[in-house]
């Protein structure tokens, strides 16, 4: 069961008939433009394959989450899907699933304890190793295609209890100190917005009050790059100055693609996530075998190939 696997296609997690009449599925939060898309995969592939789910909110409180996740395992069901809110805290959920006997299925955020989860759990979601990588190489491609030999960026960090912030942070100095930057990079500074839209505008405007001549903003996700673009459009800024980048191709991210403003974005397959994690945990509550780790790869989205994402969200 121990194996990871990288699929580029779906048609071979697909295959599992479903006869688990109800799975629990707890969403770190609802109020989430990629979450929202996320869910709905999954209950889009519950709905085509007759699974029941019961999908709740734990509007981003850990402790409301292991709630959940107990309470699903006192009603009996037949597997949970967690999307959890803080993944340094997944060892009590999968010692609490693993105590019921119930089968867990982490989606999207990687579990601190992944290595040693037990037989009857799994991990679906994108490797974040590459998100962040692409993001950046493509920026420090565009910079280049402008002539420039040194920039300087902002980086825009998402919940810093998240490892895929951790990653996509840590993703941008990879790309830097391995030189596989075409320019040099000087990063003026990087903080969190939690992968909101709302921070991030905030946060950019706090900048933007400093002075300091950038060059563009590399944010963890796609929301806060949008926000990002929203103070600096506000404070008369032409995007046409600065390259900003975001990672999920969200169809708002798309938009400000095509409006000129987001330079690059990369493609996490949130449907597929979904309807993977429901899949495996179908699977699991059979008895079947799973592999316990799956990516599903990253996208790396631009103008110049944006016409083949403006339908996969």
């Amino acid at each position: 069961m121990k194996k990871t696997i990288l699929i580029a296609g779906f048609a071979a997690l697909m295959s599992t008939t479903a006869i688990a009449e109800d799975v629990g599925v707890s969403m770190a939060r609802f109020d989430d433009n990629f979450l929202t898309v996320l869910r709905n995969g999954i209950q889009s592939y519950a709905d085509e394959n007759g699974i029941g789910v019961q999908i709740e909110d734990a509007q981003d409180d850990v402790a409301k989450q292991l709630d959940q996740i107990n309470n699903f395992i006192a009603s009996g069901v037949d597997a949970i899907v967690v999307n959890p809110v803080d993944t340094s805290a997944t060892q009590a959920m999968s010692d609490a699933a693993a105590a019921g006997g119930v089968p867990l299925v982490y989606v999207n955020r990687q579990p601190i304890n992944l290595d040693s989860l037990p037989d009857n759990q799994a991990f679906v979601a994108s490797n974040e190793v590459d998100s962040g990588s692409l993001e950046t190489m493509a920026l420090c491609d565009n910079w280049a295609a402008e002539g420039k030999s040194e920039v300087n960026v902002y980086v825009m960090q998402g919940q810093l209890s998240n490892q895929a912030a951790v990653q996509r942070t840590q993703d941008i100095y990879d790309v830097i100190e391995a030189g596989k930057c075409a320019v040099k990079v000087n990063v003026i500074d990087q903080q969190t917005a939690n992968w909101s839209r709302d921070e991030a505008q905030n946060l950019m405007t706090n900048w933007l009050s400093t002075g300091a001549a950038f060059d563009g903003v590399i944010a963890n996700n796609d929301e806060m790059a949008i926000g990002a673009i929203q103070a600096m459009k506000a404070a008369g800024i032409d995007m046409a100055s600065v390259q900003v980048g975001g990672v999920d191709a969200t169809q708002d991210a798309l938009a400000a693609m095509q409006a000129g403003d987001l330079d690059v974005t990369v493609f996490q397959n949130a449907a597929a996530q979904g309807s993977g994690s429901l899949n495996a945990a179908v699977a699991l509550a059979k008895g079947e075998d799973v592999e316990q780790t799956v990516w599903v790869p990253f996208e790396l989205v631009t103008p110049s190939n944006i016409d083949q994402y403006l339908s996969k969200n």
